[in-house]
Formats: structure tokens, C-alpha cells, sequence
């Protein structure tokens, strides 16, 4: 007997990954589907505000959405990466801050990358901090923004970027883009996951006012809970919270401060670390810690005597559990977003999570019935690109000087997964990253910014001594004024906000 073809797609939960599943599935798909969200106010989501990475424009180009139009509705800035602040010796410490800048890190000269050169000249006393030799980070030093503009060369055209905005007024901006697309959006709370007695697919779902809803294809966007992968189709959690140990975030909204930084802050307290997200309405706070280690009252009172300005509104708890479901994919449902995983917020992954999961659901999308080998496939890669994020976000707090507090001694100290060990050893050898595979996220320019940035002692390609130390020194001070230069020609932050896509007053 052959499978009936998909005809119908039912998303459960909207949220951002909700409305970013049904935003391209109603436009890459054509109309071809019934699509249809359903989601309950009464349930509402996290929000609490999101910093993206450089791979959030090739969604929006995808949604074909306008950039200036989305930023105002959003509120959005923009984001050229991430300040983090004491993880190497401490927030004691005013010179411990680093930069994970977007976008490439100087030239290459020969076959070799600019660290490699940068880290022979530290030896001699001849280099300034790192950040000084990527634009990206540069121009966050500066407070300085302009998109990249391939027609003026490096390093303005290796310049990258992402955004800040407002999570729940991204949601809303892809609810009307799809509703207007097609989308059928259903208000109310699930109380029942029916399933198929013959082979424990998914069949209808109830709602509480006892209407009844089905589909062919189920995408569970329902947050942690995972309502149809973990409480209907049994789909266990795998923790990882041996390597990280953040299980809560208390979230609050303050005023911005006079100048709004074109990059988040990420710094170190004595049982987590602390996020900074500038919007343009007001800033995005955040403590995301160990309740293993800090109580919440500890943690509150720690988050509202350390933020930039008056606070908006009461401290909300979020919890979480690092780690992913062992299946993101189980016969008919396929789960996006917090359902399948969460590591935590600290490199900004998981709208990133969100938007690879859609592609690969596309790239595998069931015709005739449900093929074992197109499941397994995508849950093979889906375990792969977590694994690999889940890598390096235990780097930063593996490398480290920091063991002042049980915390960040217990950190510094734990064995941590081979996958990273393999890495670590590798770069103390000579600096050296390689990417395995097509999952893998980060690329050497992350590698060597965090691990220089939070204190790795690092040895040197010793190729690099092809050249002499006088044409070294030329090499990297001409990459320093080169970028010098072009930084201090852009626009401010703001300026080029306010001329681009400044925001409704709220």
C-alpha cells in the first residue's frame, strides 16, 4: 500500500520558533500545504529579548524581508559579536575583556593566518591586544557600525554582522508575515495528544474547548516542556549539565545607557555570567547561573545592583536544562527550538538552533510517509551541530584562570568531553583549528578569539619564521592602521541607526 502524501503541516506553540517555522515554511513551500499554528496567550512565551549571529540575514533574505522595516519593528540594533568580561582572571580585573568579533580577523600572509604572527610578536613585547587586528572588533571598541561594501575591499568587506531585537516583537512581525502568507493561527491550550493505536504516530491533538485538530506533519515548537517529542512520544532529555552547570536566568529590562554598543556583554559573576543586549527602547539584562551554587535571592539582588540603568520592570526567572532530546525528529513530529534542546544563551545559538533545524527539515521533508532513513539522517546531523556548540560554549568556561569561587573552580578543573580535549590540545600545540564537518558552527576566527581572549597559552606555527621580525612587525602594524583607518571614517552606532531604521517611541 502507498503512503499518502503530506497535505497538512500543524505547528504547536508560536513564540519565535513557532512563527519563524511557519514564516518559511509558508514561503518556501508555496502555498502547496496547510499550514496551521496553534498557540495559546494564556501561555505566552520567554522573550526576554535575543542577540542573533551573522546567519539571521540569510533567514530574513529568505522571507525576502525588508532590513530597515524588520529593525524598526523590532527595535533592533545591530551586532558586530560579543564582549566578555572577566572570564579569564575576573570582573576584578579591568583588562580582562575580550571581543568575539563577526567577520575575519586581519589578512592571511602566506599560507598562514594573522594570529599565528600575532602570537610570535606577543613573545617579543611588539603586538597590542587582539581585538586591534579584526575590523569587526574594531569597530565595537569605537562604538562604530557600517555594513559590509564589497566594492571598497578589505577590510570593509570582510566587515559582518547580526542584530539585537525584541523576541516577542519578532514573533509578531512573522505571525503577520505569515498569516498573510497563509498561515492559520489557532488560539487555545492543547489538553491532549491523540495517537495512531496501530503505529503511535501522532493523529489529532484536543483543545480545551474540545475542538479537535489533525495533521500529517506535527512541529513541536512548544518550549522546554516538549509537549508531543517528550510528554506524547516519550522522547527522553540528555543533560549536560556536568560541563554546564547555568540551569536559570533571572531576566530584566533597564534603561539604556547614553550610547548604544554595537555588541552584547557577556561578564562573569560568582555563579554565572551576566548579559547586556542594547535595543533601541531600552537594554536587555540578564543572570544566568547555577542554582547548584546561588540562591535566587543572591542571584536577583546581584543582577539589580549590576545593571547600567533604572530597571523597567520586576526580575523574571527563567529555567532551563542544558542539553537536547536524543531524537529531534520521532515518526510524525519533528521538534524546533527549545523542545529539541537549549545550551544557553552565551553565543547567541539558539535562533541559530532554530533556523538550521527548518532548513534541515526542508532538505529532508517527507513526501510519501515517513522514510527511517531520512529521520535518521536528520537526527544524526542535529546531534552533531549540538554537540559541536556545546564545545565550544564549555571553552569558555574550561579556559580559564578563574577558580575564586566554587563555581569557576569546579570549571576550571572538569574533565570536559574528548571532542573538546582533541580541539584544545591541538591549538596549545601551535594555534592550529581544523573543521571536521559541515555541522561544525564556529570557524577558526571564534576558536582563536576566545581562546587567546580568555588566556590560552598558545605556541606558534612555526612556519611563521619564514619571515623575519622586522617584516612580522611591518605586516601586523600596517593590518592595525589599515583597520584603524577605516574604523574611525564610520558612522556612529547611533548615527547610522538613526538614519537607517530608527524605531517607533514606545
Amino acid at each position: 500500500m502507498t503512503n499518502p502524501p503530506i497535505k497538512t503541516i500543524t505547528i504547536v506553540g508560536g513564540g519565535t520558533a513557532g512563527w519563524m517555522t511557519a514564516a518559511l515554511l509558508s514561503k518556501l513551500l508555496m502555498g502547496r500545504y496547510d499550514i496551521t499554528l496553534i498557540e495559546s496567550e494564556e501561555i505566552g512565551t520567554i522573550g526576554v529579548g535575543e542577540a542573533t549571529i551573522p546567519a539571521i540575514k540569510v533567514f530574513n533574505e529568505m522571507l525576502e524581508v525588508n532590513e530597515a522595516e524588520f529593525l524598526k519593528a523590532t527595535q533592533g540594533t545591530f551586532k558586530l559579536g560579543i564582549e566578555f568580561v572577566g572570564w579569564r582572571d575576573g570582573p576584578h580585573d579591568p583588562a580582562d575583556s575580550y571581543i568575539h568579533g563577526f567577520g575575519k580577523i586581519g589578512i592571511d600572509r602566506l599560507w598562514l593566518h594573522t594570529h599565528q604572527f600575532w602570537l610570535k610578536m606577543r613573545e617579543k613585547g611588539a603586538v597590542k591586544h587582539f581585538d586591534h587586528y579584526a575590523i569587526c572588533c574594531a569597530a565595537a571598541r569605537k562604538g562604530r557600525f557600517t555594513p559590509p561594501d564589497p566594492r571598497r575591499g578589505p577590510p570593509v568587506s570582510d566587515l559582518d554582522y547580526a542584530y539585537h531585537f525584541d523576541a516577542s516583537l519578532y514573533a509578531r512581525y512573522l505571525r503577520t508575515l505569515s498569516e498573510g502568507r497563509g498561515v492559520k493561527r489557532i488560539e487555545g491550550r492543547i489538553t491532549q495528544v491523540n495517537l495512531r493505536p496501530e503505529d503511535g504516530f501522532i493523529d489529532t491533538l484536543t483543545l480545551q474547548n474540545g475542538h479537535s485538530i489533525g495533521g500529517d506533519l506535527f512541529i513541536d515548537c512548544s518550549g522546554m516542556r516538549g509537549l508531543l517529542i517528550g510528554e506524547a512520544l516519550g522522547i527522553d532529555y540528555e543533560d549536560w549539565n556536568e560541563w554546564l552547570l547555568c540551569d536559570r536566568a533571572y531576566a530584566v529590562p533597564s534603561v539604556n545607557p547614553a550610547q548604544i554598543t554595537p555588541y552584547v556583554t557577556c561578564t562573569t559573576r560568582d555563579a554565572g555570567w551576566q548579559w547586556r543586549i542594547p535595543l533601541q527602547h531600552r537594554t536587555g539584562n540578564g543572570y544566568v547561573h547555577s542554582s547548584g551554587y546561588t540562591d535566587d535571592q543572591t542571584a536577583v539582588d546581584t543582577l539589580m545592583s549590576t545593571l547600567g540603568g533604572p530597571a523597567l520592570a520586576e526580575p523574571r526567572l527563567v529555567k532551563f536544562r542544558p542539553g537536547k532530546r536524543h531524537k529531534s525528529w520521532e515518526k510524525n513530529c519533528v521538534a524546533i527550538g527549545l523542545s529539541g534542546g537549549f545550551l544557553e544563551p552565551l553565543e547567541s545559538t539558539s535562533i541559530h538552533l532554530i533556523q538550521t533545524g527548518i532548513l534541515r527539515l526542508l532538505s529532508l521533508f517527507p513526501g510519501q510517509g515517513f522514510n527511517a532513513a531520512d529521520i535518521s539522517e536528520y537526527n544524526t546531523y542535529t546531534d552533531d551541530e549540538y554537540r559541536d556548540i556545546r564545545d565550544f560554549i564549555i571553552a569558555h568556561y574550561k579556559v580559564t584562570n578563574r577558580e575564586d569561587t566554587p563555581f569557576w573552580k569546579y570549571l576550571k578543573h572538569m574533565p570536559v568531553p574528548e571532542s573538546l580535549a582533541r580541539k584544545l590540545d591541538l591549538f596549545r600545540s601551535s594555534a592550529r583549528f581544523f573543521k571536521r564537518g559541515a555541522f561544525e558552527l564556529f570557524r577558526e576566527e571564534s576558536w582563536v578569539q576566545v581562546l587567546l581572549g580568555q588566556g590560552m597559552t598558545a605556541g606558534y606555527d612555526p612556519n611563521v619564521d619564514l619571515l623575519s621580525e622586522a617584516e612580522m612587525i611591518g605586516f601586523l602594524r600596517d593590518i592595525e592602521a589599515v583597520i584603524d583607518g577605516n574604523v574611525n571614517a564610520m558612522p556612529t552606532h547611533d548615527a547610522y541607526i538613526a538614519r537607517y531604521c530608527p524605531a517607533p517611541k514606545v
